[in-house]
């Protein structure tokens, strides 16, 4: 009788994350591209506008431009540009804060919050749609391990 060997699985730490790295960079290029078409398409609008006022649909009392462009993460011209052309459409409202002329706090206008309602249904149907081949509970362990991964290197960045 001979017994067969047992393979040992190789420890491959760095590389196994390169390659994760790749597949959540690869995954993201995909789906965000196919977003942009559908936003343009449909409400012809961009991911940068429907994010500026996705982040103002959570804070209906409105945000400082400098809070807005740091959750954001982009910088502040990029901010200003985009708010300037959603007051210019009548999405979004600017008022200064405590008669403060240096601080500007921005939010959504009445037509700002339905157009954004509008979007984030069907958004949230591209995604679902999109993402049809991952199970609920997939989805729902990887949300996590994501979750606590963000926890763990946004306190040190």
């Amino acid at each position: 009788m001979t017994a067969t060997p047992v393979e040992t699985p190789k420890v491959e730490t760095s590389k196994d994350r390169l390659r994760l790295w790749v597949r959540l960079l690869r995954a993201t290029r995909v789906i965000e591209g196919d977003l942009r078409l559908r936003l343009i398409s449909q409400f012809n609008t961009t991911l940068p506008r429907f994010d500026v006022m996705a982040a103002l649909f959570r804070q209906p009392e409105g945000m400082l431009m400098s809070d807005l462009s740091r959750f954001l993460l982009v910088s502040n011209g990029n901010v200003t540009g985009i708010v300037d052309r959603l007051v210019e459409d009548g999405f979004v409202q600017r008022s200064r804060r405590d008669g403060d002329r240096r601080t500007s706090m921005v939010q959504l206008t009445d037509a700002g919050q339905e157009l954004f309602r509008e979007m984030a249904t069907a958004h949230e149907g591209w995604i679902d749609e999109l993402l049809r081949g991952v199970s609920a509970a997939d989805a729902q362990a990887l949300a996590g391990m994501l979750k606590s991964f963000r926890s763990e290197w946004e306190d040190h960045h």
